[in-house]
């Protein structure tokens, strides 16, 4: 003869192992999905920075040769030796060089490597699961 609370934990259990496993299933299904996403995506972000540094790369010889015409420019405008156009241009960008530095400097003071809100939000959620898992069945 069998007891009918005996009868009913075991299917209980049987219910909690086949949640259990579908749960492990779908979490390992889901974690192969996201692998295939990833790598898609790494090979687009791949591409694009290919393209982003050719791009940087023309830009930045394009500038040096910029700054060479203005330099010139300026020795020529006022009658100056060209190392003298040189010394005035490498003056004029060294002192937008510190500005640049300093405003930046001033701007990273104000970032916080920890989100304060996040983790205000994960320890009241962590609280409340704490709260429901120790106050038991009601």
């Amino acid at each position: 003869m069998t007891r009918p609370d005996l009868v009913q934990s075991e299917s209980i259990g049987s219910l909690l192992r086949g949640i259990f496993a579908d749960l492990r299933t779908l979490v390992r299904e889901e974690i192969a999905l996201a692998r295939v996403e990833l790598r898609e995506q790494a090979g687009r972000a791949k591409a694009a920075g290919i393209s982003l540094a050719l791009a940087a790369a023309a830009l930045v010889i394009g500038l040096v040769f910029l700054l060479i015409a203005m330099a010139t420019a300026i020795a020529d405008a006022l009658n100056w030796p060209v190392w003298a156009g040189f010394l005035a241009l490498s003056v004029l960008l060294g002192c937008a060089g510190v500005a640049a530095m300093l405003f930046g400097r001033s701007q990273l003071r104000r970032v916080h490597a920890v989100p304060t809100e996040t983790v205000s939000t994960l320890k009241e959620n962590a609280a409340w699961i704490a709260k429901r898992l120790t106050s038991g069945p009601k």
